[in-house]
């Protein structure tokens, strides 16, 4: 045997016996730690089924009313608060947290509240919706958010939340839609260069959308002003 190979079969003698002595002292503490990895996992296998399960699904239940009275703009009020019979979103929102509903409750609100002109308790409830990786919600929720900072002329948030809800699962329906209001805003702050850039992007990335059908008027009007 080399004098490599020695040293190397030494290191592994060594690491073994400072392993087993390891065990040997600590084999108590590791006993408790692994079981309560195992507590923790079966306490959250069961959170999910015993628990979330149900109420997602009394959730799911629940909130069809809210969603034909969201619908119609008359009946917005109860959307929000319920009718007597059925609960509106708020309450969904907050007793079935965690669940897929209360969460789709929260775009909801956001969009009743904007509607209403209530701009902060849309924003406050577009914060507490989470991403589900849908194409359509997902970005109509960011953009949402950037109305209303929008509205509220807090025009440095609403550009950030127009910029992500453009990029965020880039489509032709959603994307050109908050370009053109990100170029707007832009137009706003007299960043007519970012704004161009935004208005020629739907020219050339979306020209079947809706918005590129008269975004030449808009990219004109900018090109005027630089």
């Amino acid at each position: 045997m080399s004098s490599k190979q020695k040293d190397i079969q030494e290191t592994v003698d060594t690491s073994k016996k400072s392993n087993s002595k390891f065990l040997q002292e600590n084999s108590k503490s590791l006993s408790i730690i692994g079981g309560a990895i195992l507590a923790l996992l079966l306490l959250f296998f069961g959170y999910q089924k015993f628990y979330l399960a149900p109420r997602a699904e009394k959730a799911a239940n629940e909130m069809f009313k809210a969603e034909q009275y969201a619908a119609i703009d008359s009946l917005s009020e109860r959307a929000i608060n319920g009718d007597g019979s059925y609960p509106g979103f708020e309450k969904i929102a907050e007793e079935y947290s965690n669940t897929k509903s209360a969460n789709i409750a929260n775009a909801y609100l956001g969009g009743l509240y904007l509607r209403k002109g209530d701009f902060e308790k849309a924003i406050e409830a577009l914060g507490n919706y989470s991403s589900t990786g849908s194409p359509v919600i997902d970005p109509l929720v960011l953009g949402m958010m950037g109305d209303a900072y929008s509205e509220l002329k807090d025009y440095g948030k609403a550009i950030t939340f127009y910029k992500k809800a453009a990029s965020k699962k880039e489509n032709s329906f959603t994307s050109p839609l908050f370009l053109k209001k990100l170029g707007l805003v832009q137009e706003e702050q007299k960043d007519f260069e970012a704004a161009l850039e935004a208005y020629k992007k739907i020219k050339e990335s979306y020209p079947e959308s809706a918005e590129a059908f008269n975004i030449d008027q808009y990219i004109a009007r900018v090109e005027a002003k630089l």
